[in-house]
C-alpha cells in the first residue's frame, strides 16, 4: 500500500517539543489466570516505531510508558536518550497515577500526547480496579492519564509556540461494539459470558473515538483526533480468532502493514499542519477522514462516557 506521507521529509522540525507515547506490556491475571504476556506496543511495534521517528526530528524529550524496563532501556539507547522510559502498568490506575506524577515532575510542557497503548481480543479478565480489561486498559487508563496531565497541557497551549496535539488510537474494529454502544452496567464484569472478545475490543475502541471527540469539544485550545493505524503485522494479530484474522487479511488484500507503516497515521495526525485536521474527527491511513459507522458519531453518547468516566476517576484526582 503506497503512502503519500513520508515521515522523513513530511514531519517538521520538532525542536523544543515534548512528546508522550503510551504503551508497554502487561500480564493478564484474572478469570482463567492466563499467563500470556500481551504486548501494548509502546516499547515494541508501532509505538516504538513512532518514538524512533519522532526522535529523528529532534524534540526536546519523548516520554514513553511501559512495563518492560529492558526494552525501555533499549529504546532510550536507540534515541540517544531523547526518549525517557516511564514505568507504567495500564491495568492499574495507581500505576498510571504514579507515571503521571513522574512526568509532571520532569517537564513544564507537553506538546504531543499519543494514546497508543492497547490490547485486543484477550481472554476475559478484569483490571486491578475491576474494569473489563479491554475497557480498563484502552479507555479508562488513558482518560486518567489525560486528566492528571491536563495542567501541563493547558500551560503548553498558552505558550507563544504552544500547539497541543492529541491522537487517540482507535480502530475500524470499533464497529464491532455491542448493540447500544457502551454497556455501562457490565463494565465491572469480564463480559465473558455475554460478549465474544472482538465485541469487548470494539466497545473499548468506540470509547477511544469518544474520548477524542470530547477532548476536542471541551478543550478547543487543543487539537484532538482519533486514528486507525491500519492492519499491522504485530503480536496483537496473534490474539485474533482465525475467522477475524482471515477477515482482516482479506480486507487488506493479503498484505499487512509493517510496524513502521502502522505508525504513519499517528505521526501524521500529531505533526501535520493544523489546517489539514478537523478537530474530533476519525482518520484512517494516512490522513483520510473516515465516515463513522453505527454509534461512532454519537455526540450524546460521547458526552455520557466522559461524565461517567469523570465520576469513576474521582478517587484518583
Amino acid at each position: 500500500m503506497p503512502f503519500a506521507f513520508k515521515p522523513t521529509k513530511d514531519i517538521p522540525d520538532l525542536t523544543g517539543k515534548v512528546i508522550l507515547v503510551t504503551g508497554g506490556k502487561h500480564q493478564i491475571l484474572a478469570s482463567g489466570r492466563s499467563n500470556a504476556h500481551i504486548p501494548l506496543l509502546g516499547t515494541a511495534g508501532i509505538g516504538k516505531e513512532a518514538i524512533l521517528e519522532y526522535a529523528r526530528h529532534k524534540p526536546s524529550k519523548i516520554f514513553f510508558t511501559g512495563r518492560d524496563a529492558a526494552r525501555g532501556a533499549s529504546v532510550e539507547q536507540e534515541t540517544n536518550s531523547i526518549a525517557r522510559f516511564v514505568a507504567c502498568d495500564m491495568t492499574s490506575l495507581a500505576s498510571v497515577q504514579t507515571a503521571a506524577h513522574t512526568i509532571l515532575a520532569e517537564t513544564e510542557r507537553l506538546d504531543i500526547m499519543v494514546f497508543n497503548a492497547g490490547i485486543m481480543n484477550v481472554p476475559p479478565a478484569l483490571t486491578k480496579e475491576g474494569y473489563e480489561v479491554h475497557f480498563g486498559v484502552n479507555h479508562v487508563a488513558h482518560a486518567l492519564l489525560f486528566k492528571l496531565l491536563l495542567p501541563v497541557l493547558l500551560r503548553t497551549a498558552e505558550l507563544p509556540d504552544g500547539e497541543v496535539r492529541i491522537a487517540s488510537l482507535s480502530s475500524l474494529g470499533y464497529g464491532m461494539h455491542p448493540s447500544g454502544g457502551i454497556l455501562y452496567k457490565k463494565i465491572r464484569t469480564t463480559l465473558g459470558s455475554g460478549l465474544v472478545s472482538h465485541q469487548r475490543y470494539g466497545q473499548s475502541k468506540l470509547a477511544n473515538i469518544y474520548l477524542a471527540m470530547e477532548i476536542a469539544r471541551r478543550y478547543p485550545q487543543f487539537t484532538a483526533v482519533s486514528v486507525h493505524p491500519g492492519v499491522v503485522q504485530t503480536d496483537l494479530l496473534a490474539n485474533l480468532s482465525w475467522t477475524v484474522r482471515t477477515m482482516a487479511w482479506l480486507s487488506v488484500g493479503g498484505k499487512y502493514l509493517t510496524p513502521a507503516e502502522g505508525a504513519y497515521n499517528m505521526l501524521w495526525a500529531t505533526t501535520v499542519d493544523k489546517s489539514k485536521l478537523e478537530d474530533g474527527e476519525f482518520y484512517v491511513p494516512v490522513g483520510v477522514k473516515e465516515k463513522r459507522m453505527r454509534e461512532g458519531s454519537n455526540a450524546k453518547a460521547a458526552e455520557k462516557l466522559w461524565e461517567w468516566t469523570d465520576e469513576e476517576l474521582k478517587p484518583f484526582n
